[in-house]
């Protein structure tokens, strides 16, 4: 089998305050994503999100995993995928959609063969994926980078320019829970998410991407006034509980796709923490 996953189980803040960096990192960092030639998953109890990859040398074909119960991967789930690589494409039971470099696809509840390609296996595609429980079932659809809703956040002054690219999300595409984009820092910015915030109602997953060799990006996460942080690099994920606070500081400029689902999917739905106020 080209499939590979793993489980991540809830984590309290209460318990969270006294893991050490070896188990902060155990716990929610991963760090095995981008695998050529393989499908790789995980399984978390946070809203039975899962984040993984696929990286076709030849065609890899999705397949249902234990946890999840089901003849096939998507029989009760929906799905979104970006791809961070050179060119590909996504066969959804025999419809074949073209991916390029930072395209999203969306695919709903219900589809039975998923099939991802590559156009040039030494230039192989990679296809960052997110998943999350659906009740219906809702078309597929692509999304291309320039099709997404354009935010400009933040400011040079304050080291946090950045454009945010909402891409799988409401008003764009329809969804029962699953929303994904993409954030870019501009040159000389450094913080995204800052000011940070908790939105208690669904987790969330950051995946960093475009972080220059013998660059890294330090995470901050934990409750406000009990922050902990995790040291991360090129193309590796933190998953976000719905307590913690998700925001990162970079010894560069980079790029990173959140993705989230949960129990409200109003963007704005969330609780600013004051800067002054993290500890």
């Amino acid at each position: 089998m080209s499939t590979t996953y793993q489980t991540r189980y809830a984590s309290s803040p209460e318990a969270v305050k006294k893991y050490d960096t070896t188990a902060l990192r155990e716990e929610f960092l991963i760090d095995d994503l981008m695998t050529v030639g393989a499908i790789t998953f995980t399984y978390t109890h946070y809203d039975r999100y899962i984040a993984g990859s696929a990286v076709p040398e030849k065609p890899l074909k999705l397949e249902t995993i234990d946890p999840l119960k089901a003849d096939f991967f998507l029989e009760r789930r929906e799905m979104g995928i970006i791809n961070v690589g050179d060119s590909g494409s996504i066969e959804i039971d025999g419809t074949t959609h073209q991916i390029g470099h930072k395209d999203a696809l969306y695919i709903g509840m219900g589809a039975k063969e998923v099939i991802f390609k590559s156009h040039d296996p030494n230039k192989p595609a990679k296809f960052y994926i997110n998943s999350a429980p659906a009740h219906t079932s809702y078309p597929t659809k692509k999304v291309s980078l320039a099709e997404a809703n354009k935010l400009e956040l933040g400011s040079l002054e304050t080291s946090n320019d950045r454009t945010v690219s909402q891409m799988i999300i409401g008003g764009i595409v329809t969804t029962c829970q699953l929303q994904m984009g993409m954030t870019e820092l501009k040159t000389g910015s450094v913080w995204n998410t800052m000011p940070a915030h908790v939105h208690d109602r669904r987790m969330e997953v950051y995946f960093y991407l475009d972080v220059p060799e013998g660059q890294s990006v330090c995470h901050f996460m934990g409750q406000p006034q009990e922050t902990r942080h995790i040291w991360m690099q090129n193309h590796q994920a933190v998953i976000s509980p719905p307590w913690s606070i998700h925001c990162g500081s970079g010894t560069s400029n980079y790029t990173f796709i959140w993705g989230m689902a949960g129990e409200n999917m109003d963007y704005g739905d969330m609780d600013t923490a004051k800067i002054t106020d993290l500890r």
